[in-house]
């Protein structure tokens, strides 16, 4: 295979630069999605009854609309107006209540107020469409060019426009960012001024090539696409240094760059399949998560190694044989510092290292535990507070006591008495400001046949009625989850098939999902990467010690946004825990082979630990600093905190595992060398030869 690849490398180049084009076609094609509650499980209820109101009613979507100022007549005309939007299948205010002939007087005063406080009303706009469909968004933007600033639009649907744009605004620029930085790093620790750009062109056709092949999946959520570029560049940019220092070290040998270039295409893949792969299983392992978007970042991102791997050792090969006379004139001395001094410490004062680092774990594991009283599952949350729809759901809150809604289907065939009855004790409930339905609108003794069909084909078919909540309570609080359970208690004692839908009961659904999925993916991704470890390293005890490693710098990692008191989105630990073990357990993964080695040649632990910390630490620092900048500079960037704070998370936890490898490691090694020799493959013959 590398014979091939070196004799062809002008085709292979040649492919490559043609493949952007489909790659790009297919990027443009993928659909984003924009709303985190999607990658709900559809067994799940408040799924269920989400697609009947878009079936039965042709409801998905919906966004709250705040009036000031205008006039009865004004406030009719703009309702008129929002009809005419493309995919608004229902526009309901008092507008609407006036032209259903139901003279505001006659309504009761809790319906009354939800609707109007002091100058402002309020008008509640549903689409046909799901909530952060294509068309939806679209129309969210249209409304607000109806509007011209007479108003504010909140809601998730509104959430999702502002998103949408935020991030399509700010993606470009996170991967110049970390592109500019990664280069950096290269052109200072590298040795040759062109090498960077040339890892930079072949990684970038791989980046364009996995964000091409998305299309097949049909659509990738927003999170997805804004890390998965950054995540590739920084995680694979390693398998481009592993060939180019192979390269240059065979090339110094032999002179011929057609064979130095073969053997390094075989050095590489052989030392890259060890570490890519425990990389694809800390990402695959994020397949496992019930919540969808795990599979989602999963598989593009496994699919971005191995698309890594692939380019390390076709086009960047290909690139570096069809520049090679440039090469040769742009090498500069690196500016690597020597590890001597540092690794004779290391080994010298390794008793008190490893103690230091046994102290820091109680603390570290503690903080880790309670991570989860630091998250936040309030998607908006995420935005910054000057957006449009975080300016309309305060004024929402403030001036009209209203947080959250609630929807419920019931059954149709149900008497009026019984919906009453169910009206009468949901507005009871704590926290509840108003319900609306056909039965809140009318008084007892009135049927319900002098409505208009206008309204009543909004509220209520063959197969359902529908009933509105107004909530004073924030979603993902407390006191909603509270709400939640007891309205489920009530509308299931009147009709086991009811279903609760809306924002705060998907929410609630999604935090009760990502506890479970935060114990499952954590304990796959260790199980499978010690496999991994075991299989690479013929060692049982090894694995223990590698994982115990990057563990414990997860645990730091992570433990310390609960003594700083920082808040961080709820998929931030599950995907950190996962992708920190996966991508920087390749950095023990390399010292502990090198130490493994030097003591199967017959030197002795501290020697060979020695040796382990000279040889290895270059390329450490090199691949650590990379996931730094490539990630820290987005997360200083970035006004979208699901995106910052896990970009944040990951240029610390790439740090922290560095040290931690560089430092800590070592001294394990060392410590725990009788238990390694007798359970390794091949080092048992160490303890007859009385090697210490």
């Amino acid at each position: 295979m590398s014979k091939f690849i070196v004799k062809h490398h002008k085709f292979i180049l040649i492919l490559a630069i043609i493949l952007i084009i489909p790659a790009l076609i297919g990027m443009l094609s993928t659909r984003v999605n924009y709303d985190m509650l999607t990658y709900l499980p559809d067994s799940m209820e408040t799924v269920q009854g989400q697609n009947e109101l878009i079936e039965s009613f042709g409801k998905g979507g919906f966004s709250m609309i705040i009036t000031e100022g205008l006039t009865d007549q004004e406030e009719s005309a703009l309702e008129s107006s929002l009809r005419d939007v493309d995919h608004v299948s229902t526009v309901l205010g008092l507008g609407a209540l006036n032209k259903a002939n139901l003279p505001t007087e006659l309504l009761p005063d809790t319906l009354y107020d939800t609707f109007k406080h002091d100058d402002e009303s309020l008008i509640a706009v549903f689409f046909d469409t799901s909530t952060s469909a294509d068309e939806t968004l679209d129309a969210v933007g249209e409304i607000r060019q109806v509007l011209n600033g007479r108003a504010y639009v909140s809601g998730m649907s509104a959430f999702a426009a502002d998103l949408r744009n935020l991030a399509e605004e700010q993606e470009i620029i996170y991967v110049i960012i970390a592109v500019v930085l990664a280069l950096i790093i290269m052109l200072v620790f590298l040795d040759n001024w062109l090498a960077p750009f040339l890892f930079l062109a072949s990684i970038g056709i791989m980046i364009l090539i996995n964000l091409g092949t998305n299309f097949v999946f049909g659509e990738i959520s927003y999170i997805t696409k804004a890390l998965s570029a950054i995540l590739q560049l920084a995680v694979t940019m390693d398998y481009s240094i592993f060939l180019w220092h192979s390269y240059r070290e065979r090339l110094s040998i032999s002179h011929d760059p057609s064979k130095s270039m073969e053997q390094a295409i075989k050095d590489t893949l052989s030392s890259v399949i060890g570490s890519s792969a425990t990389t694809i299983a800390g990402f695959l392992a994020l397949c496992f998560m019930t919540f969808a978007l795990g599979l989602d970042l999963g598989l593009v991102m496994a699919k971005g190694v191995l698309l890594g791997v692939i380019g390390s050792i076709t086009i960047l090969p290909a690139f570096i044989l069809a520049c090679h006379k440039f090469i040769t004139k742009l090498d500069h001395r690196a500016l690597m510092p020597s590890f001597h001094k540092i690794s004779d410490a290391i080994v010298k004062f390794f008793p008190a290292l490893l103690i230091i680092f046994v102290a820091i774990i109680p603390p570290a594991f503690i903080g880790y535990q309670k991570t989860n009283e630091n998250v936040y599952y309030e998607i908006s949350q995420s935005l910054p507070d000057d957006m449009e729809f975080a300016i309309g759901g305060r004024k929402l809150r403030e001036d009209f006591g209203l947080a959250n809604v609630h929807m419920i289907l019931s059954d149709s065939s149900l008497p009026a008495a019984d919906i009453r009855a169910m009206t009468n004790a949901l507005q009871n409930v704590s926290g509840v400001k108003s319900v609306l339905n056909l039965e809140s609108l009318t008084p007892n003794d009135t049927p319900l046949e002098i409505l208009p069909e206008s309204l009543t084909s909004n509220l209520k078919n063959d197969k359902w009625e529908l009933t509105l909540i107004i909530s004073e309570y924030k979603t993902a609080s407390d006191e909603i989850a509270i709400q939640i359970d007891e309205i489920n208690q009530i509308i299931k004692s009147y009709d086991s098939t009811s279903l609760l839908v809306g924002e705060s009961s998907s929410t609630q659904d999604m935090i009760n999902l990502t506890a479970v999925d935060f114990q499952i993916v954590n304990s796959i991704s260790i199980v499978a990467i010690f496999i991994i470890i075991a299989i690479v390293t013929s060692s049982f005890s090894l694995p223990f010690i590698l994982i115990a490693v990057i563990e414990s710098a997860i645990f730091i990692n992570l433990g310390l946004p609960y003594f700083t008191g920082d808040q961080l989105s709820f998929i931030t630990p599950i995907c950190i825990s996962t992708i920190q073990l996966g991508a920087t357990v390749d950095y023990a993964i390399l010292l502990t082979t090198r130490y493994k080695r030097e003591r199967l040649s017959g030197k002795d632990k501290k020697t060979s630990a020695t040796i382990a910390i000279r040889t290895s630490a270059p390329s450490i620092i090199v691949s650590g600093l990379g996931l730094f900048v490539a990630t820290f500079g987005v997360a200083i960037f970035s006004t979208i905190d699901m995106i910052s704070s896990m970009c944040m998370l990951m240029a610390r936890g790439a740090i922290i595992s560095m040290l931690a490898v560089i430092f800590a490691l070592p001294s394990l090694l060392i410590f725990a060398d009788p238990l390694i020799i007798r359970t390794t493959k091949n080092m048992k013959k160490l303890t007859k030869k009385g090697t210490k």
